[in-house]
Formats: structure tokens, C-alpha cells, sequence
């Protein structure tokens, strides 16, 4: 009796185990062989800017934003004092963009007074505004975690006599240059048009792909569903796109979960920055869940999972570096009476797993760590 029992368990357990295979393997069928290897490094994304800021402004260059030898001296004479608030500091993103801003600030002399972190919550970027304004600085960089909610508040900024410069988003009815300096973000678009190039190069003719958005009125989050819609109907119009949305980042990954657990037609994901996109890798693993996925931003993480070659196949990168360094320059061309652009757009980056470690370098400045060297030592010759 026993032994039948467990001869039925076996059978039952290896029927689940062939079906499971086939299953994915029929999965793993589905993507072409052209997936990121049939797409031309060279020409992938765009060459120049191609998106427009948050009214309708044509992209200036970060050339602009140098300084003249006559600037220089007056900002190094003019005991500048400058404020940063960000939306979060627990994103690699936002730790580059602070020490970017931080180093070219300091190579001019003027004093950082501090970093105030929202950690998403409106209520507390308005506090972090409203504290870093009475303590008199110079100027102040900020991200807007919601621009409409935090908008009276970045008013508040230019009635003070305080410079303000945005990092990615201007809330709505804020004038230039009268209530802000400067905008300095990413070509969201540029970024976006990467993500989805890889990401089609990956799925079957017909197929249906996943956008999971930003559900936020937000400048750049907005760029990048944009790119992605754009570059599809243009280029591949038979790709059905199903999008979801999410407004905290924290519950990403179950939103994620849930929409592939009631899409499972979806043969491909975009997500809007790499942490919702390695959330809904989490959720991807915990259902068996292989298909492609490509995002916006680069991270340390991010960084490994693309080495590895697994489902993360690439991401249209920023350089918050680059952009922290731009935003210093704007904020002090203001502080000495120059009027900087509105936007100034920041070339996008494409990184694949070939090329990783490359634009690992380009984003962080930096060699990469040994635990992302390792990753793509293990992935040779397929990662470099």
C-alpha cells in the first residue's frame, strides 16, 4: 500500500516536473534568437536629444553651463551657500547625483549645507523645502517627489531671494527664469527608444509586451512611457502593449506580480526605472516567469543582473553624475546673474551585457566592484 502511494507520488511529481518543462520551454521557444544579439550596439538609441522639456523647450547643451574665467572668480569671491532635497538618497541614481553636485560645488568654493531625503512622502519634502529656506542659502537643487503637491511650496524658493535649480521635473505654473534657474535631467526619450529597441528585438511578431508606469504626473517618468509608446508604433506596430501602473514605488513588485499573473500573454516588460524593474524580477522568479525585461537607469544591481544575462537584457541609462555636475554648474551661473537654460538635456547611454562593465565606468566614474567584475567574468565571453 505504501509503496503505491508513493509510486503515484512520483508519477504525479515527474508529470508536473515534464509539464513544467515544457512549459518553459516553450516559454524560452518564444524569444527570437535576434534578442539583443540582433540589434547594432553602435546604432542603438538615438544620437542627439530627442525629447523636449517640461514645456515644450528644445534641449540645451551642458556646454552651456561652463564657466568663464570671470565667473569663476566671482563665485569663488562669493561665499556661496547651497541646499540639496532629494526625493530619496537610498537610490544609486540619487547618491550619484548628490556627489556630483557636491565635488563640482566644492571645486568652486561654495559650501554644500546639507542633504534632506523625502523618502517619497510629499508632506516631508515640503518640511525638508520649507527648513532648508530658513536657513538662508544661497540656493537650493531639489527633485520633486509630486511637482502639483509641492508646487506652492517651490514658490516659496524665489520669494526668499533663494536660487533654485530642479533636478528631472519643474512643478506645474513655476516660470522660468523667474522662479527657477534651470531644469537638468536625462533624455528621458533617448533612454526610453534603447529600452524598447532591446526590448523588441526580443519578442515574436504579434506579441504583447508589459509597460509598468509610473501612475504619477511626473516629467521624466512620463518622457520615458512616451519613448517606449512612440518607438513601438513606429517601428513595431504589431507589438500589443498592456500597461499598469504603480504610485508607491514600494509596492512595485506586487503590482508587477499581479499583472503578470493576469497577463499571461505578456512576452516582455518595461518598467520605468531599474528598481521597479528588479522588483518585478523578484515577483518574475517567485511564478517561474523568464521573459525578457529592459528598463531606464543603471545601478549596482541593475548593473549584475544585465552581466549575468539573465531576464534583465538592458537599460537606457542616465549619467547622474554628469547630471549632478550640470545642475552645480546652472545653479552657480544663476548665483553670479546668468540666466542658465530652462532644460538642459543630459545624452542618454546604452548598456547591454556586452558592454556593462563600460558603462558602469561611464555612470559611477569609478572601476567596477569585484561582485559585478565577478558576474561578468562567469558570463564570458557573452559579457565584457
Amino acid at each position: 500500500m505504501k509503496t503505491s502511494i508513493l509510486s503515484r507520488k512520483a508519477a504525479t511529481l515527474l508529470a508536473t516536473a515534464g509539464t513544467f518543462a515544457l512549459l518553459t520551454g516553450t516559454s524560452l521557444a518564444q524569444t527570437p534568437d535576434s534578442c539583443v544579439k540582433g540589434v547594432d550596439l553602435s546604432s542603438l538609441g538615438p544620437k542627439t536629444i530627442i525629447g523636449q522639456g517640461p514645456n515644450g523647450e528644445n534641449a540645451s547643451s551642458v556646454d552651456q553651463l561652463q564657466l568663464t574665467d570671470d565667473e569663476i572668480a566671482k563665485v569663488k569671491a562669493g561665499h556661496f551657500t547651497v541646499g540639496i532635497t532629494m526625493q530619496t538618497v537610498n537610490l544609486d541614481w540619487s547618491q550619484l547625483q548628490v556627489q556630483g553636485v557636491t565635488d563640482t560645488l566644492k571645486k568652486y568654493g561654495v559650501d554644500l549645507i546639507g542633504v534632506a531625503s523625502a523618502e517619497y512622502q510629499v508632506d516631508k519634502q515640503i518640511a525638508d523645502i520649507e527648513n532648508t529656506i530658513q536657513r538662508h542659502p544661497s540656493g537650493i537643487i531639489s527633485i520633486p517627489v509630486d511637482g502639483t503637491a509641492t508646487a506652492a511650496t517651490y514658490k516659496k524658493v524665489s520669494e526668499a531671494g533663494i536660487k533654485l535649480v530642479f533636478m528631472d521635473n519643474v512643478p506645474p505654473g513655476l516660470k522660468h527664469p523667474e522662479q527657477y534657474a534651470s531644469m537638468i535631467s536625462a533624455d528621458s526619450q533617448g533612454n526610453a527608444w534603447i529600452a524598447a529597441q532591446i526590448l523588441a528585438s526580443c519578442v515574436p511578431k504579434d506579441g504583447t509586451v508589459g509597460l509598468v508606469n509610473f501612475g504619477v504626473d511626473y516629467f521624466s517618468t512620463n518622457q520615458r512611457t512616451k519613448g517606449v509608446n512612440d518607438w513601438m508604433a513606429k517601428n513595431r506596430p504589431d507589438i500589443k502593449i498592456k500597461q499598469v501602473d504603480f504610485t508607491d514605488p514600494s509596492k512595485a513588485a506586487q503590482i508587477a506580480g499581479d499583472f503578470l499573473t493576469a497577463n499571461p500573454d505578456v512576452k516582455g516588460l518595461f518598467a520605468v526605472w531599474d528598481q521597479p524593474a528588479l522588483d518585478a524580477l523578484t515577483s518574475m522568479r517567485a511564478q517561474g516567469v523568464t521573459i525578457p525585461v529592459t528598463t531606464v537607469d543603471l545601478g549596482l544591481e541593475s548593473s549584475i543582473e544585465i552581466a549575468k544575462g539573465g531576464p534583465l537584457k538592458a537599460t537606457g541609462s542616465q549619467r547622474p553624475y554628469d547630471q549632478g555636475v550640470a545642475e552645480a554648474l546652472a545653479m552657480m551661473k544663476a548665483l553670479v546673474g546668468q540666466t542658465p537654460p530652462a532644460w538642459v538635456g543630459v545624452q542618454s547611454l546604452p548598456v547591454v551585457q556586452s558592454n556593462v562593465l563600460e558603462g558602469y565606468k561611464t555612470v559611477f566614474k569609478k572601476d567596477p566592484p569585484p561582485e559585478l567584475a565577478n558576474a561578468c567574468k562567469a558570463a564570458a565571453p557573452a559579457c565584457g
